[in-house]
């Protein structure tokens, strides 16, 4: 199923979405596939896969140190890509969206990784460092191949700038919910200004928002979907249960599943909520 099948799906169910973020190859390539199956099974709607970069810049502390270690254990973007196929072979029919920094499209040739994602059957892309300003060649060549390049919008998007942004989004907008870099340390207070550029998107676009930087709980979830959000997107907080266990990150599975059920909960509670 595509991004928009999904979300018509989602919106159908009265269901806000769960995206997780995996950096593929943290600790080991076998145990990511794993954990990719579990998410899927445990309620994310959406897989997003990250390929692990050197210089993770909107990362934090437990992304920076994901990457380094899928690095070190040598991961690199063919094996992420070739990970895709594998899932779609064995039966994974979740979407997936391909994050990465923009130095390994570049490095491959932005035409050539559209086209071996899309072929490893990724439905989008989503890279942190490509502004919206600079975006727009590589938002056409991706519209011409059928994947969604996905923007991003902040509280501190101006107005002006949040509406040429919505002009040229495709898929889902990826709203940074806090200021600063990836990490399981959102509040979920009313008055957040997350919730207030929720209610500007809104009234600007129809486009899914997905909620990300911070999300950690099933209060988080919930109040986000609750305030408008289609979604919200969790990664950290799952690389931090397994990271506490590295010499054997099988054993925290369980613990992760129940985390992503949660999640899935605060996403179905927060829709009803605001019915």
């Amino acid at each position: 199923m595509d991004l928009e099948g999904k979300f018509r799906e989602l919106m159908e169910r009265k269901e806000g979405a769960h995206m997780a973020h995996v950096y593929y190859g943290d600790p080991r390539e076998e145990f990511s596939l794993r954990l990719i199956r579990i998410l899927a099974e445990s309620g994310a709607d959406i897989i997003e896969l990250g390929i692990p970069f050197s210089d993770p810049i909107a990362d934090g502390p437990t992304f920076q140190a994901a990457c380094e270690r899928a690095l070190k254990g040598g991961i690199t973007p063919t094996k992420c890509i070739d990970g895709i196929r594998r899932l779609r072979e064995e039966g994974l029919e979740t979407p997936i969206v391909v994050t990465t920094y923009f130095n390994i499209p570049y490095a491959m040739g932005f035409e050539k990784f559209l086209e071996e994602i899309k072929n490893a059957g990724a439905h989008g892309i989503l890279v942190p460092d490509l502004p919206a300003e600079e975006a727009k060649p590589f938002l056409k060549l991706a519209r011409r191949m059928g994947l969604h390049l996905i923007l991003h919008v902040a509280p501190t998007t101006s107005q002006e700038r949040l509406k040429g942004i919505l002009a040229e989004a495709s898929g889902f907008v990826y709203l940074i919910s806090i200021e600063g870099v990836t990490g399981a340390r959102f509040k979920g207070r009313k008055e957040c200004s997350a919730m207030e550029l929720i209610k500007a998107v809104k009234a600007q676009s129809p486009i899914p928002i997905m909620v990300g930087f911070g999300i950690s709980v099933r209060e988080h979830a919930e109040a986000m979907v609750s305030a408008g959000a289609d979604g919200v997107v969790v990664g950290s907080a799952y690389a931090r249960i397994y990271q506490k266990s590295l010499d054997n990150p099988y054993r925290k599975i369980d613990e992760i599943a129940r985390l992503a059920r949660e999640i899935k909960l605060g996403c179905i509670e927060g829709y009803r909520n605001r019915c």
